[in-house]
């Protein structure tokens, strides 16, 4: 009955110890536990900061990238710009150095002329031509073309020459009709010369009189005829230059 006592004694120590060990775990392990818990809340925390910064650094470059590929296509598209501008420049300079190229050879023609009729009483007559027109037209007839081309080989014989073209009409209409139609063929006239024979325009004088100075005063139908025409001449300063370059 004692030893049972002891016993009973024995494994009451044993059983009180083991709870006490267990305690004691529960009690040192319980702050470690908390302190990894936070330490692992920590590092979460960390990773998620270090992600966002990465996020955040990934946008500046692709903002920075942006950029750099806006500044690139903008200073493409002046470079483009500046090159297209010289190239207007360049033609429109070319442009200019031909007008002012034909305004020197206009001027240095005008001069010419301006030289060869100083002294008008220098120009004689060489050679004249009439050309006769339809019936309310201004447009050359064979004949009229045929003569036009003889006088035009003949004015080109010479240098310094002037051509005079005076257009007229019958009396039939009225004044200010008549005015009108003399001066159409007249440049008619004139427009056969330059086209059809290089005749320079400065040396052509064109005037529109109607029915001014009738070659014929009669009311007749041929009379009347002849008086629908235009008066061509061509004057000539060869001739006196030469017997003054004689002298």
């Amino acid at each position: 009955m004692r030893f049972q006592l002891s016993l009973i004694a024995i494994l009451g120590a044993l059983l009180g110890g083991g709870c006490a060990t267990k305690k004691y775990v529960r009690d040192t392990a319980a702050p470690i536990q908390a302190k990894a818990d936070q330490v692992g809340q920590q590092a979460t925390q960390n990773s998620q900061q270090i992600e966002d910064t990465h996020n955040q650094v990934k946008q500046v470059d692709e903002r920075a990238q942006n950029g750099i590929s806006a500044a690139q296509e903008r200073a493409a598209a002046a470079d483009r710009h500046a090159a297209a501008a010289d190239q207007h420049a360049g033609e429109a300079m070319d442009k200019a150095n031909q007008v002012a190229q034909v305004a020197q050879q206009n001027t240095q023609a005008l001069q010419g002329l301006t030289r060869a009729v100083s002294n008008i009483d220098d120009y004689k007559l060489q050679t004249s031509a009439t050309v006769f027109f339809s019936f309310g037209r201004f447009t050359l007839t064979d004949d009229g073309r045929k003569d036009l081309d003889q006088l035009a080989q003949q004015a080109k014989s010479d240098k310094r020459f002037l051509i005079t073209v005076e257009g007229y009409t019958d009396t039939t209409g009225s004044k200010e009709y008549n005015e009108v139609l003399s001066r159409r063929r007249a440049e008619t006239v004139v427009q056969y010369l330059v086209t059809k024979h290089d005749i320079p325009l400065y040396r052509i004088h064109r005037i529109g009189l109607g029915q001014e100075k009738p070659v014929e005063e009669a009311r007749g139908r041929a009379a009347q005829a002849k008086n629908r025409r235009v008066e061509v001449r061509v004057f000539s300063a060869d001739q006196v230059t030469g017997a003054m370059e004689a002298r």
